[in-house]
Formats: structure tokens, C-alpha cells, sequence
């Protein structure tokens, strides 16, 4: 059972998500939040398995409970949010969020960011990805300069299944996607995802997704 605490300061946002989540066999709402500061003495208290956290909260913003639930190691938290803010993605991922997800995911992405956040993965918005990598554009090297050169050479350890498993996840595909489309078993992806992140030396798939370009296996993003 995946044990999940809701930190929004709406409380009918709060009640929409507990009433998808609760309808799931494998995951219960074990308290809500209706504060940053709240949300980090709950994570304390409860020791949830996911903390899904909104941003804008009064009395302590969204990046700063995230900063210190996940120094102390309490759970993992998946940052939902209406704002499309680069420096909101930026922030929530250096405070040590596991994911980040837009609020107008589909309730099955929900579901499925949560299990990957408590499985120890990370997952971020392919939306959300893209336009980190769109901003990002100008400093990526081409394919076959000095830099890439270096990022190809990155890649020397990773088998040919690896490399497509990477270049489909610069994609922003999840991992039941690439499954689809490799005609292999979810579990397969994850054990090649591990894989990469073990050997590129990766904290989590957006720093794949910049490995994946800076190596040349994707195309570069509209500048």
C-alpha cells in the first residue's frame, strides 16, 4: 500500500485527488496539508511513502517543504502545480523532487507518477522537460563537436538496447510507453533505465534527457 500525503491549499483540489487516489487498491490518503509548513511536520509524523505537493501555499511555499522533507529524509515528493514556470520546475527539482507534474495530467499519469516517485524513480511533465531543454538550447553542443564527442563518450559502457531505451526517453516517453513501442515488459525498461542512471552517472531521467542530447541520440529541441 502506497501511503500518500496531499499538501494543497485548496481544499477541493485536495478532496479531487483523494477521491481518485482512495478509488486505487494499492494507495490510501493518510493526510492532507493545508500549508508548506504543515506539510513538513505531516511528513514528519506520518512518514508517508509520496508527498504530492503544490507550489503557491501559504505560510511556506512548495519548494521549501520540498527542501525539507526530502533532507530528512521522510518521503518522496511529486510536485503537482497549475503554474508552467520555469524557475518553479528548477527550484522544485534542486529542493529534491521526484517528480514534477502539471495539475491538468490525466488522473492515469497521477497514478502512475506516483508509483514510479514511490518505486525510487523520478518522473518529470514531457512537457515540462522539453521546455527546460528549450531554454537550455543554445548551451547543448552539436553533434560531433568536442562536446559531443565527450558526451558520445559517456555513453561507451551502454549496450544498443540502453542507448534506444535513452534516446525514447529524451522523448519523454514513460517507461509504459517505451515498453509499448520496444515490445518488451515494463520491468525491463525500468532494469535498463537503472541501468543508465547507474552508469552515466545520472540523478534522474531529466539529466538523461540532456546526456541523451548532448550524445547526439535525439534531436536538439526548436530553438
Amino acid at each position: 500500500m502506497i501511503r500518500i500525503l496531499l499538501a494543497d491549499d485548496q481544499p477541493l483540489v485536495r478532496t479531487g485527488f483523494k477521491m481518485i487516489l482512495d478509488a486505487e487498491p494499492d494507495m490510501e490518503v493518510v493526510g492532507e496539508a493545508g500549508d508548506g509548513a504543515d506539510a513538513v511536520r505531516q511528513a514528519r509524523d506520518l512518514r508517508p511513502d509520496v508527498v504530492v505537493m503544490d507550489i503557491r501555499m501559504p505560510v511556506q511555499d512548495g519548494i521549501a517543504a520540498t527542501a525539507q522533507i526530502a533532507a530528512a529524509g521522510h518521503a518522496r515528493v511529486l510536485v503537482l502545480t497549475t503554474f508552467h514556470v520555469d524557475e518553479d520546475v528548477v527550484g522544485a527539482l534542486r529542493a529534491g523532487a521526484s517528480g514534477f507534474l502539471l495539475k491538468d495530467v490525466h488522473a492515469d499519469r497521477l497514478l502512475e507518477a506516483i508509483r514510479v516517485v514511490c518505486d525510487g524513480n523520478a518522473i518529470v511533465d514531457p512537457a515540462v522537460t522539453r521546455r527546460l531543454l528549450d531554454q537550455f538550447v543554445h548551451r547543448l553542443p552539436e553533434p560531433g563537436s568536442r562536446d559531443g564527442a565527450a558526451g558520445q563518450e559517456r555513453l561507451n559502457g551502454a549496450t544498443a538496447r540502453e542507448r534506444e531505451v535513452l534516446t525514447l526517453v529524451a522523448q519523454g516517453l514513460s517507461n509504459a510507453e517505451i515498453a509499448a513501442e520496444l515490445v518488451v515488459t515494463e520491468t525491463t525498461v525500468k532494469t535498463h533505465v537503472h541501468h543508465l542512471l547507474t552508469k552515466l552517472g545520472a540523478r534522474d531521467r531529466v539529466q538523461l534527457v540532456v546526456l541523451a542530447y548532448e550524445a547526439g541520440l535525439a534531436g536538439r529541441p526548436p530553438s
